[in-house]
């Protein structure tokens, strides 16, 4: 823990604070939309694949102006204010359009603050405590994950409070993530007198082909790498409770808490792309294993397994992108590796959604698997290039 750079720590703590909001509403949404709203599971899909897409988007403009302004605490302030204020207002929807334009807002300001998060702790870690850095920051998030879900099974359970009331009180911790990250410090930096008008494709020339092949790559994984709320909805379908789903929830987030802390020095040590394939392949076993099993605890088993596909990958694959890619344009690329992400996310959600309902979720799992083992096969040609 002595190698982790205060901000990261900040930022950590920021994340673990607005996770037990988020997380502990996001299993509780989509019982929200199915048992008050009556809403379907292509509802589910376009609410989380429009939602995810346009967060995407802004993360390439939010990665554009951290480089281009030199800062990036005002963008990071701004974006988990903007989630802070305006995701509890879930809670009064009364339609799943409603819904959509909440949680919309509510991914708009992820897409403000991840790229130049991101980009800010690659700025103050090395190649060598990098990975373990994303990790720690991972970890915290997943702490948030593991909470918010128990406190709202709480509330559930013991003071038999409705959801919506559940949604709201997600202010709370709101708020004290966005106080925190007034505390943190970034070094100053000269601002240059003009700012160069955004071209992305002369952004995108200066990126090398490691980078580009591995966003080509990470688009075919993300189409089969749906919402994770249709895990949730998988655990009701085979008997969890509402409480029990958010009880799973949370467990699934410890094991991406821990998996998290190891993925990230792993990759320190063995490299970014061993994991990365690994955990691919891995995620394809696992949903996989999702369409062949229909038992109660086999599936409970199974969900809580998913959880370390994350240690896996996602620390790996943000330190990934920062060795391969100029000090200078760092935001701008997190913002296209965020937009791959996002791109990929409502067609996934959508075709998902579409195979679910037409041919059941077995067969939608199934599709999941088969993309991201081909994936996992393809960065097998990607030749890591460093850049420093």
């Amino acid at each position: 823990m002595k190698k982790i750079p205060q901000a990261v720590l900040i930022l950590g703590f920021a994340s673990l604070l607005t996770d037990v909001a988020s997380e502990g509403i996001y299993p509780v949404l989509p019982l929200f939309l199915s048992q008050v709203l009556g809403a379907g599971p292509l509802a589910l899909g376009v609410i989380e694949g429009v939602a995810e897409t346009t967060a995407s988007l802004l993360k390439v403009f939010s990665g554009f102006w951290a480089d281009r302004l030199k800062k990036r605490k005002p963008l990071i302030v701004l974006g988990y204010g903007l989630s802070s204020f305006l995701r509890p207002l879930i809670g009064i929807a009364q339609t799943w359009p409603m819904v959509l334009f909440f949680r919309f807002m509510d991914r708009v300001g992820k897409g403000i603050r991840s790229s130049p998060r991101d980009a800010l702790i690659a700025d103050v870690t090395t190649p060598a405590n990098r990975g373990l850095s994303y990790g720690i920051h991972s970890a915290m998030d997943s702490a948030g994950a593991l909470m918010g879900p128990l406190i709202a099974a709480t509330l559930v359970y013991s003071l038999k409070m409705d959801l919506r009331k559940i949604i709201l009180l997600s202010a709370i911790p709101s708020l004290a993530a966005w106080l925190t990250l007034w505390l943190l410090k970034e070094k100053s930096r000269s601002t240059p007198k003009k700012i160069s008008p955004f071209n992305p494709l002369r952004d995108w020339k200066k990126l090398n082909l490691s980078f580009k092949g591995l966003l080509a790559i990470l688009l075919i994984f993300t189409l089969g790498n749906s919402t994770d709320a249709f895990l949730l909805i998988r655990l009701s379908q085979v008997g969890v409770t509402a409480v029990g789903v958010m009880v799973l929830w949370a467990c699934f987030s410890g094991v991406k808490m821990i998996s998290a802390y190891y993925g990230g020095q792993f990759s320190d040590r063995w490299g970014r792309k061993p994991l990365i394939v690994s955990g691919w392949f891995y995620y394809a076993l696992v949903y996989l294993a999702f369409a062949l099993v229909s038992g109660t605890f086999a599936t409970i088993a199974i969900f809580l397994a998913y959880g370390v596909y994350y240690g896996l990958c996602e620390p790996s694959e943000k330190a990934f992108v920062a060795d391969l890619v100029p000090k200078d344009l760092r935001g701008t690329s997190f913002g296209y590796y965020n937009l791959v992400i996002g791109l990929g996310a409502l067609p996934a959600s959508l075709l998902f959604g579409f195979v679910g309902q037409l041919w059941g979720y077995p067969a939608a799992f199934a599709v999941g698997a088969g993309l991201a083992g081909l994936a996992a096969i393809l960065l097998l040609f990607i030749q890591p290039r460093r850049t420093s």
